[in-house]
């Protein structure tokens, strides 16, 4: 595995490609949200991908990004949290928010962080000291949830 943050600038076409690949299968098709996933917004974030080493041609296996303050809410913002189909079960999801968390943290070390998050999800993010801040909402179909990690 090969974990590594890049700004978007810095993604390479293919790499591109295949973030917004998998974004598609696991939102779209997956979670059956037809939504428009290319809002503007990837070009005002870190982005962090797990990469699978053991292919000819490397395979993305989990991903998220990190929206800068103030494109998405007043606080950094953590989205399009996904595993791949292959890699789930395997913990990647804790390990990528735990980077996500330490990432953010030390790119802005005094301010709290904002994810809106499907609702069923919330005690995975509460692990991660997130708190529900708002009532439910729906997006896409899916019932979600705000929640903020407070500043430290």
């Amino acid at each position: 595995m090969q974990w590594q943050w890049y700004r978007f600038r810095e993604l390479s076409i293919d790499q591109l490609y295949e973030i917004l690949r998998a974004r598609q299968q696991v939102f779209t098709v997956e979670q059956h949200c037809p939504y428009q996933d290319a809002d503007g917004k990837d070009q005002f974030a870190w982005h962090l991908t797990c990469w699978s080493t053991n292919h000819k041609t490397p395979q993305l296996m989990a991903y998220l990004r990190v929206l800068f303050p103030g494109r998405k809410y007043r606080e950094p913002a953590i989205g399009r949290v996904l595993t791949t189909e292959p890699s789930r079960g395997a913990g990647l999801g804790k390990a990528l928010m735990d980077r996500a968390v330490q990432h953010t943290l030390s790119e802005y070390p005094k301010t709290a962080i904002r994810i809106s998050a499907q609702q069923h999800l919330s005690r995975f993010y509460t692990g991660f000291g997130f708190e529900q801040v708002s009532p439910p909402y729906e997006e896409d179909g899916i019932p979600h949830i705000e929640m903020l990690r407070p500043a430290p």
